[in-house]
């Protein structure tokens, strides 16, 4: 191992520690109840609130996928899925937030399934059950995708074998999860939104000035057919541009939508201590959204623009979403001090890797022991039991995150853009509904929710191949079915 290579690993190992230790300090402070363990007491500051929602949601695709993207075809098709980011993030934050905080205190509901339950008074957990198995199922390989980002990192940079960096993180989001429940996760998040954005500065400026200035990337990207248009896309394989037509930006613009329903995110609205400092959140979010997905849309035609200039390999298939980790690779090369800096910028991907796999956790963990454990199932748990009960849920989803993360060929993008989906499809109408429509019912939820999800599996595998104007996005169909289900049954089940 060189010098350099033992700078990088020291720093990522230090970061960990770091985490560990946060983890420990708070979960000594934090309250010893549902409510403390997967809301932190609903006491949560606008800025974490803000921090906290964005780190957990610029998973791995943030430092992977994007610039992985924009690496292999261009702003076309990474421009428009962070435009819709984008516009989700303020829309989220502007037209759910605070009604969620407000109507789930007054309900005294501490997840997102036992929400819907109690908002439609249901005598037999239905609702609750569907939703949190609905979770489960797309959280694991939600997670499975972060671990397999790390895996990815790890194996390329210090040739450790793949599985065992893959359980290395499980292990490190396991512990400080676990132990420190929704304020050690919420504040981990801060911090390791910090780094990410630090992480993205320094990437950016160097690999501009490694890549002889922003002329020189702009001219040596204008050389590409169609790889700074929107309205065109670089075909890697051809060299040649292919158009991006209006379905495609429909379909791309449709990512949006996905954040109505990411219970992640939305169980941040419910922890913030006043309704009242969502504003500043959203300001907050949206700002930083914008600047950390421009920076890796940048980082992505950098790259490229260094490989090509013969500075970096080229990269193919899934080997795109390496790109910062070979800048950080090339930006090592210049003495113990860059090294150090590398490392800060890998365990940025770390920090955007871990920020949500945390999150996700938690709330698996809250939906099966709150939710299917006691309301489903009927188990009494005191309040000590039912905290064990999610932390050792929070193992046995971690362990099959792992199996399912073991494939080091897995495309990152691929996995976040079926999960993302599934979820905004199914609880994104059905919360639209609980929050602003009085005449929806438990049927018509009830309705969205098998829609919605069965939608996403259907139109993923089964219509999206056929091409054509069937080549959308399967958030957008699935959404649309799922709110038209909600309302169709609604009215026609009044009565009852």
């Amino acid at each position: 191992m060189t010098a350099n290579q033992f700078c990088i690993m020291a720093t990522i190992i230090s970061y960990l520690f770091l985490l560990i230790f946060i983890g420990v300090i708070i979960g000594r402070c934090t309250k010893k109840n549902s409510e403390g363990f997967y809301l932190g007491g609903r006491n949560i500051g606008p800025f974490v609130t803000a921090m906290s929602a964005e780190a957990s949601d610029m998973s791995s695709y943030l430092l992977m996928g994007i610039p992985g993207l924009a690496y292999l075809t261009g702003l076309a098709d990474a421009g428009w899925t962070a435009i819709g980011l984008a516009i989700g993030t303020y829309l989220n934050f502007l037209l759910i937030a605070k009604p969620l905080r407000r109507y789930s205190a007054q309900l005294n509901a501490i997840t997102i399934p036992d929400f819907f339950s109690k908002r439609y008074n249901e005598k037999r957990p239905i609702i609750m059950c569907i939703s949190a198995l609905i979770i489960l199922i797309f959280f694991v390989p939600y997670v499975a995708s972060g671990l397999a980002a790390v895996g990815k990192l790890f194996n390329s940079l210090f040739g450790w074998n793949y599985i065992i960096s893959v359980i290395i993180a499980a292990f490190v989001i396991i512990i400080y999860t676990s132990i420190g429940g929704f304020n050690a996760v919420a504040t981990i998040d801060l911090v390791q939104s910090i780094i990410m954005t630090i992480a993205l500065a320094i990437i950016v400026t160097f690999g501009i000035i490694r890549a002889g200035g922003l002329n020189s990337v702009i001219n040596h990207a204008k050389n590409l057919p169609g790889f700074l248009s929107f309205f065109d896309t670089y075909n890697f394989s051809t060299a040649r541009s292919k158009s991006y037509g209006f379905i495609r930006i429909i379909s791309t613009m449709a990512w949006s939508l996905g954040y109505f329903g990411m219970p992640h995110i939305l169980v941040r609205f419910m922890a913030i201590r006043n309704e009242n400092e969502l504003k500043l959140s959203r300001c907050i979010a949206t700002f930083w959204a914008i600047i950390s997905m421009s920076g890796a849309l940048i980082i992505g035609i950098v790259g490229r623009a260094l490989s090509d200039a013969g500075y970096l390999p080229f990269l193919k298939g899934s080997a795109a979403e390496t790109i910062v980790v070979q800048l950080a690779n090339l930006l090592s090369r210049y003495g113990i001090i860059s090294s150090i800096i590398a490392g800060c910028i890998l365990a940025g991907i770390l920090a955007a890797t871990m920020s949500t796999a945390d999150s996700q956790l938690l709330t698996a963990a809250s939906a099966f022991s709150e939710n299917i454990l006691q309301n489903v199932f009927g188990f009494k748990l005191s309040q000590k039991q039912n905290v064990f009960a999610a932390r050792l849920t929070v193992v046995v989803i971690a362990v099959i995150a792992i199996f399912l993360a073991a494939n080091p060929e897995s495309n990152v993008f691929q996995i976040v853009s079926f999960a993302w989906a599934g979820f905004g499809a199914t609880f994104g109408p059905v919360m639209f509904c609980a929050l602003f429509w009085k005449r929806s019912n438990q049927y018509g939820i009830i309705a969205g929710l098998l829609t919605g999800s069965l939608t996403v599996f259907i139109w993923k595998f089964f219509v999206r191949p056929l091409g054509g104007i069937f080549d959308v996005y399967e958030l957008l169909p699935a959404f649309l079915f799922a709110f038209v289900s909600i309302v169709l049954v609604s009215f026609f089940t009044s009565g009852k």
